[in-house]
């Protein structure tokens, strides 16, 4: 769910440029709620119940704090990270004169920096904006079905986030050439206030549930269409003693082995001429 406070002009079109993005996995709510998540998060997690959702964007707008976005995630319905951003420089999808992608394509998302990795709170934000802009996981992607390039840049306290369509020209060759244009929405955010997960938390809510691990079945796998292909291990089979319907044609004669010596007092004599 995405909420909003008392906010500018800037923020509502930067939450429902956000919502566009998270389609359809995404509800925006209309109605200014009052809501300050850093100092009572009750009414963050009765949303969260109603709604079913773990996670969040709270926008608002103050003279301390303007133009203000909050992305958070839920564990168990209750708020386990928080991170606050300031948005300085903004451009919305409209402005660009662009078709933008389809509604719930599959991002591929980038972070360049070596700044998500010096920090625990940049890090952090690395994880959480991963979960946020990916959907569920698959294990194969189509070439064509990659439409749309979310890019995260850090530089000091500074993140840069754009959006890129991937657009795949002709090149000659059975692979084609990649070229990236710039759709909308833009920011310029700054860090602000973090609120981080304990350790403990962190533990418990990245612990897989037994009945989720998926047991490796021995000899069986899956073809292309989904079905299951086993392997099973018998011993060699005697075809000659197998119970068929016997047909009279097909019956055994019984007959001399042809290695039996001939008797020649078995034989017919030749009669003789009259003429002898």
């Amino acid at each position: 769910p995405l909420f909003r406070s008392r906010t500018s002009d800037i923020v509502t079109k930067a939450m429902k440029d956000l919502c566009a993005i998270k389609k359809p996995h995404s509800k925006l709510f209309q109605r200014k709620n009052i809501l300050r998540p850093f100092e009572d998060q009750s009414s963050l997690e009765f949303f969260s119940r109603t709604t079913d959702a773990s996670l969040f964007v709270f926008g608002s707008h103050s003279k301390k704090r303007p133009h203000n976005l909050v992305f958070g995630r839920m564990f168990d319905h209750q708020v386990a990270d928080m991170i606050e951003l300031g948005i300085e420089n903004y451009r919305s999808a409209q402005d660009f004169k662009i078709s933008n992608c389809a509604v719930g394509c599959k991002p591929c998302i980038l972070f360049v920096g070596s700044r998500f990795e010096e920090t625990e709170e940049f890090e952090k934000l690395r994880n959480l904006m991963l979960d946020f802009f990916r959907q569920s996981p698959v294990k194969k992607i189509s070439l064509k079905g990659l439409e749309r390039v979310v890019l995260f840049a850090a530089e000091g306290d500074r993140v840069y986030m754009r959006n890129y369509r991937i657009v795949l020209k002709k090149s000659g060759t059975p692979v084609p050439r990649v070229e990236l244009v710039e759709i909308g929405p833009s920011f310029d955010f700054t860090m602000r206030r973090c609120q981080l997960a304990s350790k403990e938390l962190m533990k418990v809510a990245m612990r897989k549930p037994r009945e989720a691990k998926v047991k490796k079945e021995k000899n069986v796998n899956r073809d292309p269409f989904g079905s299951h292909m086993g392997r099973i291990h018998m011993q060699r089979q005697d075809f000659g003693q197998l119970q068929t319907k016997r047909v009279k044609a097909l019956r055994h004669r019984k007959r001399k082995s042809l290695e039996e010596p001939v008797k020649l007092s078995s034989l017919p004599k030749k009669s003789k001429s009259s003429g002898d």
